[in-house]
């Protein structure tokens, strides 16, 4: 009688399937792992976007803001005013800058109880846009930043940077018209020094004061620019000693008088 052989386990059939089944499984995996991947590169892109168009007003804002003074807490001062003309006031002594290059140096003294005295301050223009106006507006808003007090004229005052514009407020008592301005622009270097003094019990010696101020103003550091050396250097040639005789003034003509020229009319 005749056996018939088995079947071997390792059939050709079999050899071909399996490896069709494995690559078949393989490309579904990988398959889904590279849908996976894109979904979840599509989340992260839309949590990203969804993070920006949030934040996206607060950029515009900060692009959008005007550009203003901020104080530079750090920045060595360049400016120096003789501490002998002031006795027994307190003095401060501030730096702003402008995003545009500007730098303004600021002096205050206040005298018992902190009470303001006198201000000194020192504007060295940049790129910005100066919208001083007229130099009565820019005093008066220093001051009174209301705007409800005019200011007139109140003669000149000589110093070593030249004649100094003096300003007081429109009517009122004479104790409202005390604090003196003054304004003195200078076209090359660009340098303009500005403030305002309550000092002296009466006119001449309140003009003495800004006088005073102004000429023991002196320069610490210019870094890099020459002509604001050559300017104070220039300045100091004309510097007279005010600590005996006074500030000097002008002749007390129509024009520098200490009253207010009633031919010009309130500026």
């Amino acid at each position: 009688m005749h056996s018939f052989p088995a079947g071997s386990a390792n059939s050709p059939y079999t050899t071909r399937i399996h490896p069709a089944l494995a690559s078949f499984v393989d490309e579904v995996c990988g398959t889904l792992a590279r849908l996976c991947a894109y979904l979840m590169t599509l989340a992260l892109m839309a949590i990203c976007g969804t993070a920006l168009w949030h934040h996206l007003p607060d950029v515009t804002a900060i692009e959008t803001s005007p550009k203003t003074w901020s104080q530079a807490g750090r920045t060595a001062p360049a400016f120096a005013v003789s501490q002998l003309i002031f006795p027994g006031k307190t003095e401060t002594y501030e730096v702003f800058r402008h995003p545009e290059g500007g730098r303004k140096d600021v002096f205050r003294w206040s005298g018992i109880g902190g009470t303001p005295v006198a201000e000194l301050e020192i504007y060295r223009p940049g790129e910005e846009i100066d919208q001083v106006g007229s130099a009565a507006g820019y005093l008066a808003a220093r001051m009174d930043p209301a705007g409800t007090r005019e200011l007139e004229a109140a003669g000149i005052v000589d110093s070593k940077f030249g004649p100094v514009t003096l300003f007081r407020r429109v009517g009122g008592t004479e104790a409202a018209r005390a604090c003196l301005r003054f304004y003195r622009h200078v076209d090359e270097p660009k340098f303009r020094l500005s403030g305002w003094s309550c000092l002296g019990e009466d006119l001449p010696a309140r003009r003495t004061a800004i006088g005073c101020v102004l000429n023991r103003l002196i320069l610490l550091t210019a870094g890099n620019d020459a002509k604001l050396t050559e300017l104070f250097a220039h300045a100091e040639v004309r510097r007279s000693d005010c600590a005996t005789s006074g500030a000097p003034l002008l002749s007390a003509d129509w024009v520098t008088g200490a009253d207010n020229p009633h031919l010009r009319g309130a500026l």
